[in-house]
């Protein structure tokens, strides 16, 4: 009997088996979802992303679409399927078709859950190559990506790509209820929450929810009393970067918030609006007609007159004192009473006046707000600020009664 050699017929393309996949279901790997004889997704990766030198090769294959030259028609194949469109591949788990089985083989990782490069600094996983070449970035601080216009740079091209719309003013995505439109999706993604009133981050501390989760982390500090911004002129920690920012003006003296009525300038925000009121009401205001100011109620317009006055109508049981106002007299009778209702965090120590109290915390923290505008000295009280001011006007205020010699 005469033996025949078998013949394997070779197939042009690779195709999934979903028996195949059933039969292994009990222990996913992404290689169960291919043939045996399938080729090694990463050499053709690797064939992919080789350059054609064209000096070194005579037969050189050509797409006619694009001009591209392949040494090899396999690899020109696969190339004319970013033309045609063609994707033999398919998942058979969601259906989902690919142009290559590389791009096949790591789409099936997010069904099996296999992430087979882990990072040696921090242990964390990743189911393809690109996706932890990225992170690792993050340990490096490599930032290959930079911005041709501004010069910032990015550990990654999309976040570059997104970037760059900042200086285009493109944004491509726009909401279906308001037509707001958005440089990126996921800005999009959470403006919707707002017409859906969607709020999928919750506290597992205290059950709140948002519509973010950097909000959720924000959040969190309330709980924890983590402060991780601190100031670098005097050390005050912050939990939130914008009270931070805020807090430094005290130190650099900006106010970027100006009134457009009469252009008076602010460091925060919510002062340029409680000033807003005086303008915004001023049609309804009374006025003073000693010195014109205006205050939004009457009762405000009386305490005032007191001013000019000199009238004193709250006066102290125990000691007779008098008082224009009522606050004043009330906050005077904690001398008598020995009242110190507010207390310092950091060590304890109670006092009379919230004044006070803020006074000392800059003994804590260092804080020296007040800045001395000739040499740039700074000082934890005004009081001792315009003391110091007074070495560069020469100012002498105190005089002695004997001698007549004055002192600063």
């Amino acid at each position: 009997m005469e033996i025949k050699p078998l013949v394997l017929k070779e197939e042009t393309e690779t195709f999934m088996a979903a028996s195949t996949y059933e039969e292994c279901k009990s222990e996913p790997n992404s290689d169960q979802f291919l043939f045996h004889n399938s080729p090694d997704p990463e050499s053709l990766e690797q064939e992919e992303s080789e350059h054609v030198d064209l000096a070194s090769s005579k037969k050189l294959l050509k797409c006619d679409t694009c001009g591209k030259f392949f040494q090899y028609q396999s690899k020109l194949n696969r190339h004319l399927r970013a033309h045609t469109g063609e994707k033999p591949y398919f998942c058979v788990t969601c259906g989902k078709r690919f142009s290559q089985m590389i791009h096949l083989r790591k789409h099936i990782r997010i069904h099996t859950g296999e992430k087979p490069h882990p990072c040696s600094i921090c242990g964390n996983k990743f189911n393809d190559m690109s996706a932890f070449k990225s992170h690792m970035r993050i340990h490096t601080g490599e930032r290959p990506y930079s911005c041709s216009t501004c010069g910032k740079s990015f550990s990654q091209m999309i976040h570059l790509k997104i970037h760059m719309r900042v200086h285009t003013g493109e944004k491509p995505y726009s909401c279906d209820m308001c037509d707001k439109r958005f440089t990126n999706l996921i800005n999009l993604k959470t403006h919707i929450r707002i017409h859906t009133g969607e709020k999928p981050h919750s506290c597992n501390i205290c059950g709140k929810t948002f519509r973010q989760n950097s909000t959720l982390q924000t959040h969190l500090r309330i709980h924890t009393g983590a402060k991780p911004y601190s100031c670098s002129t005097c050390g005050k920690r912050f939990s939130h970067i914008k009270n931070l920012t805020t807090h430094s003006r005290i130190h650099t003296g900006e106010k970027p918030y100006t009134c457009s009525t009469c252009g008076k300038n602010f460091g925060q925000l919510t002062h340029l609006k409680s000033h807003m009121r005086i303008h915004t009401t001023l049609q309804n205001s009374v006025k003073c007609d000693t010195c014109g100011k205006a205050f939004q109620c009457k009762s405000n317009l009386t305490k005032h007159l007191r001013t000019h006055t000199g009238e004193k109508p709250h006066s102290c049981s125990i000691c007779g004192k008098g008082f224009s106002q009522m606050a004043n007299l009330k906050t005077h009778m904690r001398i008598h009473t020995g009242e110190k209702p507010h207390s310092c965090n950091t060590c304890g120590k109670r006092f009379s006046h919230m004044i006070t109290l803020k006074t000392h915390v800059q003994n804590h923290t260092g804080d020296k707000p007040h800045s001395c505008s000739t040499c740039g000295k700074r000082f934890s009280r005004m009081i001792h600020l315009k003391t110091h001011i007074r070495i560069h006007t020469g100012e002498r205020p105190h005089s002695c009664s004997t001698c007549g010699k004055r002192f600063s």
